[in-house]
């Protein structure tokens, strides 16, 4: 079972859930926008067999403040900043959609922190068709704000964050969802090839593939780990 904990990580208290032997590699989950970190709940036991998990709610998200001000850069200065709190110097990490975005940013201004990287159905930083959303009904677990910040940002990415992507040194998995999901897979395919060392797996499920298809996303990345850290 998960253990709660929450860090401040300049000003701002970020909340997430650990499980896993102590001594085992770290490996952090960033989740997609709109969630958080129980998102991960039904592929988390069979990740934490042999490392740390460390699933955040990243800000604006769950259990974390929600301060009003929303950036992917943002997001990505918190989880540097949650490294360095925890003292948690190399990690694995896994990014899903947004997270996934996340997760590249990181990996590209902080290289020698990441080992292993494992974007799940995230979108190549190309302009797309922007479209209005729609905020439900009723209680939300995130704070509705962040949705139009990011969304901006996915809809008009900086022209930098695709040539970022070639300053990554952490060997690249990249889990696409197939015809199914609304992301490109086109983009998705064009990511991994970006990526130094990235390789692409297609799970044919849609975009939430580690809920659709938990043991197929857990042995594929599970076997991508598995050289350095099993």
């Amino acid at each position: 079972m998960a253990d709660h904990h929450a860090v401040d990580v300049g000003g701002i208290r970020l909340a997430y859930q650990v499980t896993g032997p102590p001594d085992a590699p770290p490996l952090v989950l960033l989740h997609a926008l709109g969630e958080n970190s129980d998102d991960w709940a039904a592929v988390t036991p069979a990740l934490a067999r042999g490392r740390r998990v460390y699933a955040l709610d990243l800000r604006g998200h769950g259990r974390s403040d929600r301060p009003g001000a929303y950036s992917l850069e943002l997001m990505r200065t918190d989880v540097v900043r949650f490294l360095d709190a925890l003292g948690l110097d190399r990690i694995d990490l896994i990014g899903h959609s947004m997270g996934g975005a996340v997760a590249y940013l990181l990996a590209a201004d902080v290289p020698r922190r990441v080992n292993r990287l494992v974007l799940e159905d995230v979108p190549l930083p190309l302009p797309r068709k922007p479209t209005a959303p729609t905020r439900p009904e009723g209680d939300l677990t995130f704070d509705w704000e962040v949705v139009p910040a990011i969304r901006r940002q996915i809809d008009t990415p900086d022209p930098e964050w695709l040539e970022r992507l070639g300053r990554i040194t952490a060997e690249s998995l990249v889990v696409g969802g197939g015809p199914a999901s609304h992301v490109p897979q086109s983009g998705v395919a064009e990511l991994a090839r970006r990526l130094p060392g990235g390789r692409l797996v297609t799970i044919p499920v849609g975009h939430l593939v580690h809920h659709a298809a938990p043991e197929e996303f857990t042995k594929a990345v599970s076997d991508f780990l598995l050289p350095e850290n099993g």
